[in-house]
């Protein structure tokens, strides 16, 4: 059965104004998932913004896609310890998964921290975490969230199919919970929407995110899966994709291999906010979520 707005509508939508005042209904879990944290502009508007949007979103679980936190280039143990303290509850990664050595280690032993699931099997790190929760309901019993991180491969690099690999991760988490959420880290919009429909039904929420570009098609699926191809980015929007604008002008126009830098200003919190029944694992609505953020003692520097 698709779930509908008041218009009747299949799709579920909210403006970011609205998103900030949707009460969420009693029992109901509200897991709040931010794209891609970009450098340090982005980390330092979560560890800065997040306690406060959690409380007037009345979020219970927060997951951040933290695979370019270190200066748009992967991420450290430090960084990652950071978020963590800040109230993410679990950070997913993508194809910048190991580009800080130093972090190789960890993936392996923080179990708060995903890589892909479709990396070879002897990479470092795991593909996807159950994590307990309450609500804060007198009297509320135990919950488990799953969260699996999944890479595509359209014009990206080659591994494991995402579609094949998804299954028997499924089969294995479902014997704990039935609240599975899903982030297809992809560059194709096609292989999201995809992902979507294949998951439909058997997940709660499938929540694209590499990108950096949050996109205005947030849905409820007829199987009771919330879908949307791109969160967007934490960091900051003046900018090409986080990343500075003359030094991305310079690449593209010139063909000079620069090394990009982050950008510094017009800083944002982008995300999408999904209630879920927790019994069923289905979801009852999608909300976007575009947050601006003035940095504390007005920080610059970017890294």
């Amino acid at each position: 059965m698709e779930r509908t707005n008041e218009e009747g509508q299949g799709r579920v939508s909210a403006s970011p104004k609205s998103t900030v005042h949707s009460p969420k209904s009693e029992g109901t879990l509200r897991v709040l998932f931010l794209g891609d944290v970009c450098a340090e502009p982005g980390r330092k508007a979560v560890e800065q913004e997040l306690a406060g949007l959690r409380q007037r979103l009345d979020v219970d679980f927060v997951i951040a896609n933290g695979e370019n936190a270190a200066g748009g280039y992967g991420i450290t143990p430090v960084i990652a310890d950071g978020l963590l303290n800040a109230g993410v509850g679990c950070i997913t990664t993508g194809d910048h998964a190991y580009d800080r050595k130093e972090v190789w280690e960890y993936l392996g032993t923080e179990p708060k921290i995903l890589r892909p699931l479709n990396f070879p099997p002897q990479a470092p790190g795991r593909g996807y975490g159950i994590y307990d929760l309450r609500l804060p309901i007198v009297d509320s019993p135990a919950l488990k969230i799953a969260v699996v991180n999944l890479q595509g491969r359209v014009f990206m690099k080659a591994l494991d199919c995402p579609f094949r690999r998804a299954l028997p991760a499924l089969d294995e988490i479902r014997r704990e919970t039935q609240v599975v959420f899903v982030d297809i880290h992809a560059e194709a919009t096609a292989e999201k929407q995809a992902m979507g429909w294949f998951l439909d039904g058997r997940v709660s929420a499938v929540l694209g995110s590499h990108t950096h570009v949050q996109t205005a098609d947030e849905a409820m699926l007829a199987g009771g899966t919330a879908y949307i191809s791109d969160a967007g980015m934490c960091g900051s929007f003046d900018s090409v994709l986080g990343m500075s604008k003359d030094l991305s002008l310079r690449r593209m126009i010139e063909m000079v291999p620069v090394r990009l830098h982050p950008a510094t200003g017009d800083v944002r919190i982008n995300g999408v906010w999904v209630d879920v029944e927790p019994a069923s694992g289905r979801a009852l609505a999608i909300g976007r979520l575009s947050h601006p953020v003035t940095l504390a003692g007005n920080q610059t520097a970017a890294g």
